[in-house]
């Protein structure tokens, strides 16, 4: 158990954006391709060391398209998942997927119903809320539990932005079946800055847009009296926080406050870097989640 908070700074030479990272940017990863009635209706592609497949999970009456990424091999493997964030898409974090499969770590990456222009389920982005997305969250975990290929005993979220407020609030109420929490700039603001911005309830609108998706007044009405320091902060695993030290969306101060309050965490500073990685410091981001993961694998 990490005891202590460490605080660390990863210093970088470029300060270059990766244009590809959008706010509220979160991802969830899990395997696939052993899995033989999950996914054997979805497309294969073969490649080396591993396998890419594309699966949908039906739940409350919508569909959760994602892609799964799985070692060529035998044998039960542990899962990672991704959630993306605001308007982002299950390839966010192909890379990191495939890099995680090359070396015997499944993961999965979901498009959220609704929770990108891209994502082909049909649920309009205006009923798209907090917990329609922690839902399809929660519908992937449980389909992942299910597979033979799966050990279930070393299930991962990894989430960022929007994706990682998403699993940080589902894995409080799933502690027993996460092994560990991966939180990249976790959007923890989202609540406070939008409940500032319509301070009442007469000043939601019927539709809002913001960066090239529509908002339906449902997503603000759900927040309304939404704290989140009050929800997260007791799961009692391991939880690696990753945030820069320049971000302008996510102030740095949600990321310190975690730290300090959940039981067993550990808060990683990326000097220099935005909300959205460099390309040098998203490889960092890999090699830290791979290190966690196999940390936690070592009891």
């Amino acid at each position: 158990m990490c005891k202590a908070k460490k605080f660390s700074k990863f210093e970088k030479n470029s300060t270059k954006e990766n244009l590809s990272f959008v706010w509220f940017y979160g991802l969830f990863v899990l395997p696939q391709a052993a899995c033989q009635e999950v996914c054997k209706k979805g497309k294969r592609k073969e490649g080396d060391m591993m396998r890419t497949e594309y699966i949908e999970i039906a739940h409350h009456n919508r569909t959760v398209s994602a892609a799964c990424y799985k070692p060529d091999a035998a044998g039960r493997f542990p899962f990672v998942i991704f959630s993306h964030g605001y308007n982002g898409y299950q390839t966010d974090f192909d890379y990191s997927a495939k890099y995680l499969a090359q070396n015997g770590i499944a993961s999965v990456c979901l498009t959220f119903c609704g929770g990108s222009t891209r994502d082909k389920s049909g649920f309009p982005t205006t009923e798209m809320t907090l917990f329609t997305e922690k839902e399809d969250l929660n519908a992937v975990i449980d389909e992942v539990r299910s597979w033979e290929c799966a050990d279930r005993d070393n299930i991962f979220l990894f989430g960022a932005s929007q994706g990682g407020m998403i699993s940080a609030l589902t894995a409080e109420e799933r502690s027993a079946d996460i092994r560990a929490l991966i939180l990249l700039f976790p959007a923890f603001c989202i609540a406070d800055d939008w409940n500032a911005r319509f301070p009442d309830e007469k000043d939601i609108p019927d539709s809002q847009e913001l960066w090239g998706m529509m908002l339906g007044r449902r997503f603000f009405e759900a927040i309304r009296g939404f704290r989140i320091k009050e929800q997260i902060g007791r799961y009692p695993g391991k939880v690696l926080l990753m945030h820069g030290t320049k971000d302008s969306v996510v102030s740095m101060d949600y990321a310190v406050w975690a730290s300090g309050h959940y039981p067993d965490a550990r808060l990683e500073l990326f000097e220099d870097e935005g909300h959205g990685f460099s390309e040098e410091g998203s490889r960092r981001v890999d090699e830290m989640t791979l290190h966690m993961i196999r940390v936690c694998m070592r009891g």
